[in-house]
């Protein structure tokens, strides 16, 4: 019973019973005169009253008591213990959860599930906020770990130089081109730790343009090949789609999405035997084209494929010094490419070599009138509702 209809009758209880012993009194005594009684006399008129009067005292006495139980169980007791369990969360204990007594919903229910979804609010918090705080340390960790190993390598070869160890130019070309790569592997992981910090606040830059995939995407393998071919891995490039077909999208954030799968290729694929191999396929999906991104590595196990996009997510658990990295470069890839309304996922085999897929939509002609980045903040939010719906 809600609050509201107990007081109600708690009023009319109040109100009506004393009003109805009244009359049952008045009625009894009327008839006594009235009618007349061989029971009673007009002199025991007095004493009637006052036994009436005192029965009516106890009754409106033990008819108080019982309201106030009534009151006490369903609305102060309640609160209470709603007091003692906010002074708990007041403390710090936000495990410390209440439950009502009465199944029945009314406002004190309804307060008891509010404090519940306010405590469960609280304590998801609280445990976002320390699991964010292991996540910097081990961000912290694994950077220092990852900065420190290229910079031994570069101090060591610039030492070699420097000393003469490298006494032919074979040699001397290989210690350049190592502290080259080195210095790469070093402007990828600041980079990718500047950009960490825009996604942690959810403000990467945008600026989405239309541009022509064929151009573009033929731009990206060209500029990556240079620095494929000094790491000894063969770049294979094939577009399947149609000269004038276009998507609307950021070409920086793109980019470095591309590198940033390929790079991560590299680290895995373990063959510097010149039979490392990347292929680069761009297909047509009817109102949408596919980036395919596959190397000859050592792939990945099938327990790990879910979880390889999560932040800080790492294969390798030993770290090795050859597949160092923050753990956060997959996780930014998936973050730029669903911002672009797109969406992205892998295959592996162990042993054989992974496969990244990558979704975008092309860009309609019937959107002229529109401007590109009011498009892809249509899509996104169309993409926003379409996992809302799943997700249910």
């Amino acid at each position: 019973m809600r609050l509201r209809t107990k007081l109600i009758w708690t009023g009319i209880v109040m109100v009506a019973l004393p009003l109805i012993l009244m009359i049952a009194a008045y009625g009894g005594i009327a008839r006594l005169l009235f009618e007349g009684r061989p029971t009673y006399t007009p002199e025991d008129i007095p004493s009637l009253l006052a036994s009436m009067f005192i029965a009516l005292a106890l009754i409106l006495i033990i008819t108080a008591f019982l309201l106030i139980i009534w009151v006490r169980e369903g609305f102060f007791k309640p609160i209470e213990a709603l007091s003692a369990a906010m002074q708990h969360i007041k403390d710090g204990e936000l495990d410390y959860s209440i439950t009502p007594a009465q199944k029945e919903e009314n406002e004190v229910t309804e307060l008891y599930q509010t404090y519940e979804d306010m405590r469960l609010r609280l304590k998801e918090s609280a445990d976002e906020k320390l699991h964010h705080e292991l996540q910097n340390k081990e961000l912290i960790s694994n950077i220092s770990h990852d900065l420190k190993t290229p910079i031994t390598a570069i101090k060591g070869y610039a030492e070699g130089l420097l000393e003469g160890v490298a006494d032919t130019p074979e040699k001397q070309m290989r210690y350049v081109r190592t502290i080259y790569n080195k210095a790469s592997d070093m402007d990828t992981l600041i980079n990718e730790l500047t950009l960490y910090a825009t996604i942690e606040s959810d403000r990467i830059p945008y600026n989405f343009h239309v541009i022509n995939v064929g151009s573009y995407f033929g731009d990206c393998v060209e500029d990556v090949g240079t620095e494929m071919e000094s790491r000894s891995i063969r770049i294979n490039y094939s577009n399947l789609t149609s000269p004038d077909t276009e998507i609307i999208a950021d070409a920086e954030q793109l980019k470095r999405v591309i590198n940033n799968i390929i790079g991560n290729s590299v680290k895995y694929l373990d063959r510097d035997d010149g039979t490392g191999v990347i292929d680069i396929r761009i297909l047509d999906e009817v109102d949408a084209i596919r980036v395919e991104i596959e190397d000859n590595g050592k792939g990945i196990a099938q327990k790990d494929i879910p979880h390889i996009f999560d932040r800080f997510y790492r294969t390798d658990a030993a770290r090795g010094t050859k597949t160092g990295g923050s753990g956060i470069g997959l996780s930014i890839v998936k973050k730029i490419i669903e911002d672009h309304g797109g969406y992205i996922w892998a295959t592996s085999h162990e042993g054989e070599g992974t496969c990244m897929h990558i979704v975008l939509r092309k860009y309609l002609p019937s959107r002229t009138e529109q401007e590109p980045g009011e498009v892809m903040v249509q899509d996104r939010e169309k993409e926003k509702e379409k996992k809302k719906r799943r997700q249910k």
